[in-house]
């Protein structure tokens, strides 16, 4: 059992930075057009989307992906807590 618990928040923590990798692709032009932005952009578009329907971009800035990464880390505890 703890060998899936360690599976899971591997899983957990290398799609947060993913996430954050592609947050941090926003801020070089033309990066998510990239093959792997494009990549990690249809690994990562799914899980934001729900998100991004709940909470509006404050200006220019999104925190959906802030939101996300919050839930991710939250999901994370509960693996740790079902787990080990």
């Amino acid at each position: 059992m703890a060998t899936i618990g360690s599976l899971l928040l591997w899983a957990i923590t290398i799609y947060s930075y993913m996430i954050i990798g592609y947050i941090l692709m926003s801020w070089f032009p033309n990066a998510r057009e990239s093959s792997f932005g494009q990549f990690l952009g249809s690994i990562v578009e799914p899980y934001l989307a729900p998100f991004r329907k709940i909470i509006p971009p404050l200006g220019m800035i999104d925190i959906s992906p802030i939101v996300a990464i919050f839930a991710l880390t939250f999901a994370r505890y509960g693996v740790h807590a079902i787990f080990f």
